[in-house]
C-alpha cells in the first residue's frame, strides 16, 4: 500500500521532520502454531505484518485491514501483547519517523494460504516458533517473543 494520503499531506506541510506515528502489528499463528512473516521490500528483512493507523481507526481493525491487504488472509484479533515505541526510521527519501506501537495475537478464520498480496511485501510464509529466519527485523523478534511468552497481559516499558 503506498504512504497513505494524510501522511502526504503532513508531509507537505513539515518536510522531512520526524513525524510521530500510530501503528499496528500482528503476529499471526495457525492452528499449527506457525507464524506468519513476511519479507518487507524495502529492507529485504522478514517481520510480522505491520502497519499505519488511518486517522480514527480502531486498532484491532487495522490490524485485521493490513493482514488481509498485505496477506489476503482473514484474522480474528485475540488479544494486545506488547506496546512499544520504534526507534526513529529514516527511509531513502530522508523522511523520518517514530512509531507508537500496538501488537496484537491474530489467529486466521478459514484458509490460511497467505500470498503477497501488495506491493510492499516480496514473499510471505509460515514458520514454526523454532525455526525463525535469520534476517528478521529485531522489532519483530520482540514482538514474537512478547506474544509467545503465554502471559494474557500486554507487554509494555515503564
Amino acid at each position: 500500500m503506498p504512504i497513505p494520503d494524510f501522511i502526504v499531506d503532513l508531509r507537505a506541510h513539515i518536510g522531512t521532520a520526524e513525524l510521530w506515528l500510530s501503528g499496528v502489528s500482528a503476529v499471526v499463528i495457525d492452528h499449527d502454531g506457525r507464524i506468519l512473516l513476511a519479507r518487507r521490500a524495502d529492507n529485504n528483512l522478514w517481520a510480522v505484518i505491520s502497519g499505519i493507523l488511518e486517522p480514527g481507526e480502531e486498532p484491532a481493525t487495522a490490524v485485521v485491514r493490513e493482514v488481509a491487504e498485505e496477506t489476503g488472509l482473514t484474522v480474528r484479533v485475540d488479544r494486545l501483547t506488547s506496546v512499544d515505541v520504534t526507534a526513529t526510521n529514516i527511509y531513502p527519501n530522508g523522511d523520518r519517523t517514530r512509531f507508537l506501537d500496538l501488537c496484537f495475537l491474530a489467529h486466521p478464520l478459514g484458509s490460511t494460504d497467505a500470498r503477497v498480496n501488495d506491493d510492499e511485501n516480496l514473499e510471505v510464509r509460515w514458520f514454526s516458533p523454532d525455526d525463525l529466519p535469520a534476517d528478521m527485523t529485531e522489532t519483530s523478534v520482540l514482538r514474537i517473543e512478547k506474544a509467545l511468552a503465554g502471559d494474557e497481559r500486554a507487554w509494555f516499558r515503564t
